[in-house]
């Protein structure tokens, strides 16, 4: 791999819109050889299926991951009834095919409208979260399934956008550490069919939206300090 020297002419953040079929790591390595320089991160990690906002910290920039990654998210999202997958998206082996003709929109709309609030939601085994040392991911590519502990998560609204069975489009925001594969499962458990994700859009981190995000392939030195957010880091210390 090879090692950018660090820059200080370069200090904030950088809203990217994510392409589907990469991961965040992906998107940070092409920063880094677009920029020539190594201080690069992100904050709030999306799978290689989804796009949208991807929070890309510059240079000093990088201190402040945990401010971005504790805000809470918007996402645009379609699911797939009468299909359950071993990933919970349309990219994983299929466990269960079921029929669906019996949902209605309202049915959906119920469901959804009971998920408002705060509750427990079940990490899904393609994620992030650490077992015993273990990303679950890791586990998951080897077949294999743990329990994992649930986590407390809030949703805020949930909107179903479009019904055209078998696929249903809706629009979630919610706290930081809301899974919507799991999301999506879950509410194909309730309406006793079963369902998946076939696309995630993320649409907002705090108060930066798909609409202040530039496009990967955009972002040239010469552009990028016009999307970079200057910031104080001495006043974000309290200093």
């Amino acid at each position: 791999m090879v090692k950018y020297p660090d820059r200080k002419d370069l200090n904030g953040i950088v809203v990217v819109n994510k392409p589907g079929g990469m991961t965040s790591h992906d998107v940070v390595e092409q920063i880094r050889k677009k920029l020539r320089m190594q201080r690069v991160g992100h904050a709030g990690t999306l799978d290689p299926m989804a796009t949208g906002v991807l929070i890309v910290l510059i240079g000093r920039g990088t201190r402040l991951f945990e401010k971005f990654a504790h805000f809470d998210k918007a996402y645009r999202a379609t699911m797939i009834l009468g299909r359950q997958t071993w990933t919970s998206d349309i990219e994983g082996k299929i466990i269960d095919n079921r029929p669906f003709s019996h949902v209605t929109r309202g049915m959906v709309e119920k469901i959804f409208n009971d998920f408002i609030g705060v509750r427990d939601q079940v990490p899904p085994m393609v994620s992030a979260v650490k077992v015993n040392g273990k990303r679950l991911y890791e586990l998951a590519r080897q077949g294999k399934e743990v329990a994992r502990s649930p986590r407390r998560v809030r949703f805020d609204r949930i909107e179903l956008l479009n019904f055209d069975l078998p696929y249903v489009e809706f629009l979630l925001e919610c706290s930081k550490g809301t899974y919507v594969r799991q999301f999506a499962e879950d509410v194909g458990k309730q309406l006793l069919c079963g369902a998946c994700v076939s696309q995630i859009e993320r649409t907002k981190v705090g108060p930066y939206r798909i609409e202040d995000a530039i496009k990967l392939d955009d972002i040239k030195e010469i552009d990028v300090k016009d999307f970079i957010d200057e910031i104080n880091l001495h006043e974000e210390k309290g200093n």
